[in-house]
């Protein structure tokens, strides 16, 4: 049923009373019509894009697809309040049927200024557990049959994931809690070093630690999908070699397209390929603009994409655009900011390298790949119009995300 999707109406914790049971905020609409786009088309293809969504799998390996405030200023009040607000009508519209939705645990702070907590954790999770478990559109999927049923029955599978593992210090058997609670992918860590590794900011770069082996054999075990993208490259290398299962990279780029530390070397990229794992390409502004082009776009994007498609082939390429239903590139200002004014305890050590990202230098938005409602619909306009064909098209928007699951879990 691809494209028709059984949603009935219902918005986020309508079972509630605002301003009662719980603090209102103001929130952007879904879609801001004038940064809205799409790759222009002809009827012919227009019509063949339609037919591809409705007879394919499509799932997008890395969101947030949640409404954040108008005012990105009340970001972090919102993230204080431990209530994230899933966008159902808008991904009811994206052509979307299964959705990696990765919690907003970096910047949960109920407890804390700098997020991962544990218990904080658990409190995002059963929120939005919550939610899920009064309304019938969204599935909580926890297996590869669970993506076949939301897109035979028209309904969309909601995987829950955790972008690091950090919240469970030192203890691995929090992994199978997880796991038991419904998370189905996990990230080592989330930029910065942890006790499973080092993250890609460090200045030398340790690589993966006991602890971290540990991790990935109990998690192999549990059938959890290892992410890799928050790491850093010999964290990323030792991880692909010590998993007996397939990882992932749900979202990162080409550092030869951009050389900043977020993105990969080819040689981590081959290396992924050739585990049989796989790389979505990210999105969020910034990240996946290119030497040759600074402003991110579906352009830019698709830069990255084909770089991958060239450099592994393409069965081992998929797409997970690190988008929201918000302003993205005035949270990144926001908490750019609040870093120069605040610090959070953090100083800026002589030869560290962080994520490459530049804030100052960012358009408004990213043409084509803004929400999670655009990216993958842009993403096979493009290559119906760039010429791919049907069964490669139907491989990047899910087919090989499906197969990898498949194996996985």
């Amino acid at each position: 049923m691809g494209r028709n999707k059984n949603y009935i109406g219902y918005k986020a914790y309508e079972y509630l009373t605002p301003g009662i049971d719980y603090r209102a905020f103001n929130l952007r609409k879904a879609i801001k019509k004038e940064w809205a786009y799409s790759v222009p088309l002809s009827k012919t293809e227009e019509e063949r894009v339609e037919e591809i969504l409705e007879k394919n799998i499509v799932i997008d390996l890395h969101e947030h697809p949640t409404m954040m405030p108008e005012n990105a200023s009340e970001s972090s009040a919102l993230s204080r309040e431990g209530r994230e607000y899933l966008a159902y009508e808008a991904l009811s519209k994206s052509g979307l049927d299964a959705v990696f939705d990765n919690l907003m645990n970096g910047s949960c702070n109920i407890t804390s200024k700098h997020g991962w907590k544990w218990s904080d954790t658990i409190h995002d999770l059963g929120q939005r557990l919550c939610d899920i478990a009064h309304q019938d559109f969204v599935i909580h999927c926890k297996s590869v049959n669970d993506i076949l049923t939301a897109f035979e029955t028209g309904k969309l599978a909601w995987i829950a994931v955790l972008e690091s593992v950090s919240s469970i210090e030192n203890e691995v058997d929090r992994l199978d809690i997880l796991y038991g609670l419904g998370i189905r992918s996990m990230g080592l860590n989330y930029s910065e070093s942890n006790m499973l590794g080092s993250g890609l900011g460090e200045i030398r770069d340790g690589g993966l630690t006991d602890f971290g082996y540990d991790c990935i054999i109990r998690m192999n075990k549990l059938g959890v999908l290892i992410d890799l993208s928050h790491l850093s490259d010999l964290t990323a290398l030792d991880a692909i070699e010590s998993s007996k299962k397939s990882v992932i990279v749900s979202h990162a780029g080409v550092r030869a397209l951009n050389p900043i530390a977020r993105m990969f070397p080819d040689e981590v990229i081959q290396a992924l390929a050739e585990s049989g794992g796989l790389i979505g390409i990210e999105a969020a502004p910034g990240y996946t603009a290119t030497k040759d082009d600074p402003i991110p776009s579906i352009e830019t994007y698709m830069n990255h994409l084909e770089y991958c498609i060239d450099l592994v082939g393409i069965d081992s390429v998929g797409c997970g655009p690190d988008s929201f239903y918000g302003d993205h590139v005035g949270l990144y200002r926001l908490e750019d900011e609040e870093l120069k004014v605040g610090g959070f305890g953090h100083y800026t050590r002589p030869g560290r390298r962080g994520d490459g990202l530049v804030v100052s230098t960012l358009p408004d938005y990213v043409k084509g790949m803004e929400n999670p409602t655009e990216c993958l619909q842009n993403i096979t306009r493009w290559m119906v119009k760039h010429g791919y064909s049907d069964s490669d098209i139907a491989k990047i928007i899910g087919r090989n995300a499906l197969n990898l699951l498949e194996k996985v879990w």
